[in-house]
């Protein structure tokens, strides 16, 4: 019975040890790499890059100015993703002495020519035809906005808004600045204005009171 503890304790010692030792193994594997990720084009940062380790499938994204750092082991395949330009791979060499590497990668612009699209307002001929006989030619938009800015139709729209505080503030205040505008003296009359006078019969004989 002694002899068959003996020898389970001197295994379960030795199977300590040797999990150590390739503990120490793997520790001694894994490298601290950090660096920039750029694109090819204009050497500029690309910021939140995603690096992925396709081997320990395990990665992180880049910061604002594509600045990453992660743990990988020698041999490892690095992917670079970033939207508008092409994913690069980079696997991680196998010859580096020291356990901390630092990298610029850079990743190229991916550009697609798209074949050319002809957009139709019209889906066939027939409504095409349809439509064109159906148009309105003078009923376009300028004409439109000239009548929703003629006198008529901006007094038919003022007459039905309702007073409110800006307007009757508004009201105050110009009465104000007028009555301190001739304060001291009698307050202006058009009727006396002989320049009110001659741009009235002005207008009348240029037709712009019957138009109004």
């Amino acid at each position: 019975m002694k002899v068959v503890l003996s020898l389970l304790f001197c295994s379960m010692i030795l199977m300590t040890f040797g999990q150590e030792d390739k503990k120490k193994i793997i520790d001694s594997n894994l490298i601290q790499l950090s660096g920039v990720v750029i694109s090819e084009e204009t050497l500029e940062p690309l910021p939140y890059t995603t690096v992925f380790d396709k081997t320990q499938r395990r990665g992180v994204i880049a910061d604002y100015y594509g600045f990453f750092s992660m743990v990988a082991m020698p041999g490892d395949t690095l992917l670079f993703s970033f939207y508008g330009h092409k994913t690069s791979s980079y696997i991680v060499p196998d010859s580096l002495t020291d356990n901390r590497y630092s990298m610029i990668h850079m990743v190229q612009k991916d550009t697609l020519n798209l074949p050319q699209v002809d957009v139709y307002p019209w889906p066939s001929r027939e409504d095409f035809a349809r439509a064109f006989i159906d148009m309105e030619p003078y009923d376009d938009a300028l004409r439109r906005a000239q009548q929703q800015l003629s006198g008529e139709s901006l007094a038919f729209v003022a007459a039905r808004l309702e007073g409110d505080a800006s307007l009757s503030y508004t009201a105050s205040r110009n009465a104000y600045n007028t009555k301190l505008y001739t304060n001291g003296q009698l307050p202006g009359n058009n009727l006396l204005n002989p320049y009110a006078w001659s741009k009235l019969i002005k207008d009348w004989k240029e037709g712009k009171l019957s138009r109004e």
